[in-house]
């Protein structure tokens, strides 16, 4: 895993350098820096493959140069159709495969990919730099294009100089918690969109998005439930084994729940050496699952580290957090995140990890419901209205206001909507015009359990799951891997029938049926407490004081478009236990972070 950076905007060589500084964490181990052409090149360097320096990048061959991020798991099959044309190798790293792949096949080398990754390569012949994101987001890629210059880089903070304020994005992060792709929170620097390509042709000073791979419209399987699960574990047991490919030691994140217990099980079974597993546990027992954790890892005879944290080990990480998460980012789960990384550092430096589990197997508990919501739909909108009404009351208001909004939602679309920018909204004037990016999702399957899915992969994966984990992880330069991210499982669950992964209330089925053959069902049948801190509570305790100080009538209104008097009040209605509003003000005082660390706003300006 590293950070990659290319320009032809005339920079020193030194505030390149100061640029690649400010992202080190996302690669130690070398800092590659090469002006080629009008052109220049960065590359922070992970070592997980190949540790010998000539593998470090920008990397050369025959007029190409490539700056690289990620890990392609297929490289070896890869490498030997290569040989198989003709090609030596120096190298046992994947980024010269990359290179070479590239090379004889040009942009169709994407789709042979199965991995996770952000590169560009540049043909000195044609002058032309060919870029590409993978098919799920995992890593990320920045970019401008102004006047014929651009920038693109890892992440954010080393091409934001002086960049001007989105405030279109600024309410998208209100409602979503996230800024989607392919916008930023700065106007003129954009996100390149998973599955995606993008090509500068120098010459003609013209750059070109193009699509490589997306969800298309699911056609059903034929397989038995039995068929289906043995398809799919065999899946899981080569995603696992290909992601195990490594030079540098590695474990496996394990918490209380299924997605993570079957990758680590997995893992025991098909690695040649114990595996090492890790688990955040929380004093409180409402978040805490250090203890099914540890029955796991007992079960699959993994070597575990158990980390109980406090409250304060969690509220230390959020200078962290505004560190390294250079957008505004609201998942309040990124801090246990970024704790449960700078823990496994100590041990390993690459872990895998059971992300994406929930989206293609509806393990969310919004599937819940959407199952509900099936049959709500059925029920004319006249009569629901009439419902919403009788449930209004002053007593009632706070406990009855999601399940009227719900209750007024006229179609299938905008209740799926809903569940992923929220049926409340702290803006004044809510405009969804950019869900126009992710419109297909309607059109994917009749079904509202899939078109839910498929809507959950486009949006919420790639734009919080994914970077969540991205900057956790490279904070404290550890690489994390996710099988169930393989693009192969994803698709084949897509095919798979709504009552194989989600019967009766039971989410993840097949997953669940097939982790018995690791762990008793009786241990893991229980209910899963989610990977959360109890924010609510601190807002009201501990952090009652810095909240109260970020959150001023001054800054608020610094904020365009939120609808600063709801605001107030839920934020003193949280304060009073009337209601939990904790999501809500959980975002807005990371945006006041995010502004004063970027210099959007100082609290000392405050009159």
């Amino acid at each position: 895993m590293c950070g990659i950076y290319i320009t032809n905007i005339p920079f020193a060589e030194e505030e390149v350098k100061q640029k690649l500084e400010s992202i080190k964490y996302r690669g130690p181990d070398h800092t590659g820096i090469k002006k080629i052409d009008d052109l220049i090149f960065g590359h922070l360097r992970l070592s997980i493959l190949d540790l010998d320096v000539r593998s470090n990048q920008p990397m050369q061959f025959e007029g190409y140069t490539i700056v690289f991020n990620g890990e392609i798991y297929n490289f070896g099959d890869i490498k030997s159709e290569l040989e198989f044309l003709g090609y030596k190798f120096d190298t046992t790293g994947d980024t010269e495969v990359l290179l070479k792949g590239y090379k004889e096949w040009g942009k169709a080398v994407v789709s042979k990919l199965n991995g996770m990754f952000a590169f560009a390569i540049y043909n000195k012949i044609d002058r032309t730099i060919f870029c590409a994101r993978d098919r799920f987001g995992v890593k990320p890629f920045y970019y401008s294009w102004n006047n014929e210059q651009f920038e693109i880089c890892s992440q954010l903070r080393p091409i934001c100089e002086n960049r001007e304020l989105n405030q279109e994005a600024v309410s998208m992060y209100l409602d979503c918690t996230y800024i989607p792709s392919p916008f930023t929170i700065y106007k003129d620097v954009f996100k390149l969109p998973p599955g995606k390509t993008l090509e500068i042709n120098l010459n003609s000073q013209t750059l070109e998005i193009s699509e490589y791979w997306n969800l298309d419209t699911p056609v059903s399987s034929n397989l038995s439930y039995d068929q289906a699960k043995s398809k799919l574990h065999d899946l899981l047991k080569d995603a696992v084994k290909i992601r195990l490919q490594s030079d540098v030691p590695f474990g496996s994140f394990l918490s209380g729940g299924i997605d993570s217990a079957l990758i680590s099980g997995i893992a025991a079974k098909v690695s040649k050496e114990q595996v090492k597993t890790f688990s955040i546990g929380f004093e409180d027992p409402k978040y805490d699952e250090s203890k099914i954790a540890a029955q796991y890892a007992e079960i699959i005879n993994s070597k575990h580290k158990e980390t109980i944290c406090k409250a304060e080990d969690i509220l230390e990480m959020i200078p962290k957090l505004i560190q390294v998460y250079d957008e505004p980012f609201g998942d309040s789960s990124a801090l246990p995140s970024l704790l449960l990384n700078k823990v496994t550092k100590q041990y390993v430096t690459m872990a895998l990890s059971g992300d994406g589990g929930d989206e293609s197997f509806l393990g969310y508990n919004h599937f819940d419901w959407v199952a509900k919501f099936k049959h709500l739909i059925k029920t004319p909108f006249g009569i629901r209205i009439i419902a919403s009404k009788m449930l209004w009351s002053n007593v009632l208001k706070s406990k009855t206001e999601p399940i009227k909004r719900i209750l007024n939602i006229k179609s299938k679309n905008e209740f799926i909507a809903g569940i992923f920018v929220g049926y409340n909204s702290i803006v004044k004037k809510r405009n969804l015009d950019w869900l126009s990016h992710y419109s297909g999702y309607k059109f994917w399957s009749k079904d509202l359990f899939q078109s839910t899915a498929d809507l959950n992969i486009k949006l919420w994966l790639e734009n919080d799951s994914n970077v969540k984990v991205d900057r956790a992880s490279m904070a404290y330069s550890v690489e994390v891997r996710s099988p169930f991210l393989d693009y192969r499982i994803v698709e084949f669950a897509r095919t798979l029938p709504i009552s194989y992964r989600y019967q009766k209330g039971k989410k993840k089925r097949i997953l669940r049926d097939i982790l018995k053959e690791y762990i008793p069902e009786e241990i893991f049948d229980q209910p899963k407490k989610g990977f959360a801190v109890p924010i609510g509570t601190w807002i009201r305790e501990e952090l009652r004081e810095e909240f109260e100080s970020n959150l001023s009538d001054d800054f608020l209104n610094h904020v365009p478009n939120l609808n600063v008097p709801k605001f107030k009040k839920m934020f003193q209605d949280h304060l009073a236990s009337k209601a939990d509003y904790s999501s809500y003000i959980w975002r807005v005082y990371v945006l006041s972070k995010w502004y004063q660390e970027f210099g959007f706003y100082k609290k000392e300006d405050a009159k």
